[in-house]
């Protein structure tokens, strides 16, 4: 089978492999199947021999929880599927620690809640305690904390899809991989017999976007909308991605060694910093500046800093230092950054010139509303 050398290129040039996998690739009939996860720790600890630094994002805490359990069906209040989730992910860890070691290796098990990467205080301790893990061989498994997060309270990632995306934005040259329970992105629904699987896109455009209606939503709490903006986010910062079918057989070596499997997204631009990608795809906005057209273009063409002559609008409530989002006129993300004025003082001096900002507020302690070295553009 011919190799598709970019993909080839692009994972063996990865310094860091971020695999991301499904409850649904990992359970059957609702429960956890430990043959699917022996063959995965197997195939992950080949990857790791390829000296590679192995991440694992994993679903499947409550679906080994119901089995653990021997419940008829999956809770739907929230206090017990956390209670349902907190036996499940002792069993989902004791079941990946007991196969690496098979194998040599061992697991680190590391449960994270949105707060701990969108602070940058906790994701640099996060981002050091991953690097001593892959220092000392190990290969990390992450979930989500289920028993704290709470979406009521706005902390939890909304699936592993993302967590994932926020794990690889961590490390200086990573690839993402998404384990599906479909082997890629179809160009029309997987149910048409003649339903392809598009071997590579070079950008994700609103036209890939779209081919998630094409896919049909499964119980888990991501879906094929979720890996395409996955997808869009993580090339966006210079890393490849591929989505392709867990339950392919050996799938991640074979991806490795530059088998076509799945579908391939090319990076749309240089490796981000660590900082950069912090700032661009792991923190939660505290708000939002809206700017004009000539601003806009100042930041795309000339990479400028911004000024605030070019804010319109300020939406929401944020502090100095708070990383808020930067939208166009017309709803469109053109950059997140590290604002150096409140919402408040933004709001007097927006549409002003730099000169006017002390008539205004009586000191001109910056002359940017962001810096171009605390910004990532979108």
């Amino acid at each position: 089978m011919n190799s598709l050398p970019s993909q080839r290129s692009l994972l063996t040039s990865a310094e860091t492999i971020v695999v991301k996998v499904g409850s649904r690739v990992l359970s059957h009939q609702g429960r956890l199947d430990e043959q699917r996860v022996r063959s995965l720790a197997r195939q992950l600890v080949q990857v790791a021999d390829m000296n590679k630094q192995v991440v694992l994002v994993s679903s499947g805490a409550v679906a080994s929880g119901i089995g653990k359990l021997g419940l008829e069906k999956r809770p739907v209040d929230v206090p017990q599927l956390q209670a349902v989730a907190a036996v499940g992910q002792a069993h989902l860890i004791q079941a990946y620690e007991r196969y690496f070691t098979e194998m040599g290796r061992h697991a680190a098990q590391i449960l994270l809640i949105a707060d701990d990467l969108d602070d940058r205080t906790r994701y640099l301790n996060v981002r050091n305690t991953l690097l001593a893990c892959l220092q000392l061989g190990l290969i990390p498994v992450i979930n989500e904390n289920d028993t704290v997060a709470i979406e009521e309270l706005q902390t939890t990632f909304g699936d592993n899809d993302r967590l994932a995306a926020m794990v690889a934005g961590v490390f200086s040259r990573p690839a993402l991989i998404i384990l599906s329970d479909v082997d890629g992105v179809y160009d029309r629904s997987p149910s048409d017999s003649n339903a392809r699987v598009v071997s590579q896109f070079d950008q994700v455009d609103q036209s890939v976007l779209n081919l998630a209606s094409a896919h049909q939503a499964g119980v888990s709490k991501g879906g094929m909308a979720s890996k395409l903006r996955v997808a869009q986010f993580v090339t966006q910062s210079g890393a490849p991605v591929v989505i392709a079918g867990g339950r392919i057989e050996n799938v991640l070596p074979r991806l490795m060694n530059g088998e076509p499997l799945g579908t391939l997204f090319l990076p749309r631009s240089a490796g981000l910093t660590p900082r950069k990608r912090w700032l661009g795809f792991s923190t939660q906005p505290a708000g939002r500046i809206q700017i004009d057209a000539g601003a806009v273009r100042a930041l795309r063409v000339q990479g400028s800093s911004l000024l605030p002559v070019g804010v319109t609008e300020i939406v929401g409530g944020f502090a100095k230092g708070e990383v808020v989002s930067v939208m166009s006129d017309d709803g469109v993300e053109v950059a997140r950054g590290l604002t150096n004025y409140n919402d408040a003082q933004l709001r007097q001096i927006r549409g002003l010139r730099t000169w006017q900002i002390e008539e205004v507020l009586g000191q001109c302690p910056y002359a940017e509303v962001i810096h171009r070295d605390n910004m990532t553009l979108l």
